[in-house]
């Protein structure tokens, strides 16, 4: 027998304040699309599945921490910034002072953790919008790491990593790659093509799964096993949903977006880590734009502005729908620019979407 006093929900109403609606439906919605405009190109090839799993797990990465901060009401704009500035503390400790590599990634990540610390401390302590400190330490970061990049080479990039990376320990597990003897099989079946000419005949042109990709997953079930399925998880919620009656219930607000922030700088990091091994270089405008990247693809994914809301998993879809469409764009053969024609548009789609989401939630007109 129904309570009349509670307000029945209708299962449509159930599935329209799921947090990755908007993601699922606009993940089904890219891949038919270029699927029948650019799937003769190559872009559903092996090769070409590998292009865009690699640049969405990119958007992933950042995304995850960014989703996470979001949701307990927070913003971190320094992100791009971090990414440049990690990119380069490693190359200058490996490459001009000498250090192992393995020390200089450590020490790198130890010092963005505390500048998200720091981040997270002005925030709390000032009672500023993390907007504003985080802006200031986007041009911070920046500054900070073109001028050190130019005192110590006289130049913003940095060469040389991939030689003093060989034989590390810990570089390939940021720049590496698993299940090569699975894609080596997987070509000798014929299931994957394989090089014809060169000093690489017979091996499959793709050779196994990026630790780029490896991270964003583990990232991605991290973050939503955290958010999900701990008590931590609750706490996220509430310190973005009503700080102030959480901090009634025993929730501890501040530490909580303390640790968020923290883990935003940890996820650049690993982010510019990454960079620096594949690439083999650190450039001082790596990581630009991408603090507006990793939020656009947080709100895709269904969480709101205001905090109290949202989804990994739709961050993570977020993340997949900006991967295709840049190849996407990229194999059909239309102007790369077009990219930011698509994110400006699908963020603001994704606000209207996130507002009506709101109103139903809140019971607002």
């Amino acid at each position: 027998m129904t309570d009349e006093r509670v307000k029945q929900i209708s299962k449509f109403r159930q599935a329209m304040i799921r947090p990755e609606l908007g993601a699922i439906a606009g993940a089904v919605l890219v891949f038919v699309f270029f699927f029948m405009i650019a799937g003769d190109s190559g872009m559903f090839a092996p090769s070409g599945i590998q292009n865009w799993t690699v640049v969405s797990a990119q958007f992933a990465i950042i995304a995850v921490g960014a989703c996470l901060l979001m949701i307990t009401g927070e913003f971190d704009l320094s992100i791009g910034s971090m990414i440049g500035f990690a990119g380069i503390i490693i190359a200058i400790l490996s490459v001009q002072w000498g250090w192992p590599v393995w020390l200089a990634i450590i020490t790198t990540f130890i010092i963005c953790i505390a500048l998200g610390a720091l981040n997270g401390f002005l925030v709390i302590k000032t009672g500023l919008p993390s907007f504003i400190v985080t802006l200031a330490f986007l041009y911070i970061l920046r500054g900070l790491t073109i001028w050190l990049a130019i005192i110590t080479t006289h130049k913003t990039i940095i060469g040389g990593v991939k030689q003093v990376a060989e034989g590390d320990w810990l570089a390939p597990v940021f720049g590496g790659t698993i299940l090569t003897g699975l894609f080596q099989w997987f070509a000798d079946m014929g299931l994957i093509d394989t090089y014809s000419r060169g000093n690489r005949i017979g091996q499959p042109v793709v050779e196994g799964v990026p630790m780029l990709v490896v991270w964003a997953l583990g990232l991605i079930i991290f973050g939503q096993w955290l958010l999900t399925k701990t008590r931590f998880g609750n706490w996220i919620f509430a310190a973005g949903g009503d700080p102030q009656a959480a901090r009634y219930v025993g929730v501890p607000v501040n530490r909580v977006k303390m640790l968020m922030f923290m883990f935003t700088a940890f996820c650049a990091c690993v982010f510019a880590t990454a960079q620096v091994i594949e690439f083999g270089s650190a450039a001082a405008d790596r990581g630009l734009l991408k603090e507006f990247e990793a939020i656009i693809c947080v709100v895709i994914g269904g969480a709101l502005l205001t905090g109290g809301y949202g989804s990994v998993v739709g961050a993570a879809l977020g993340a997949l729908i900006f991967g295709v469409v840049q190849q996407g764009l990229f194999f059909s053969g239309a102007e790369s620019s077009l990219f930011r024609v698509f994110l400006g548009t699908i963020l603001i789609l994704a606000v209207i979407l996130n507002t009506y989401i709101r109103r139903m939630i809140t019971g607002e007109r």
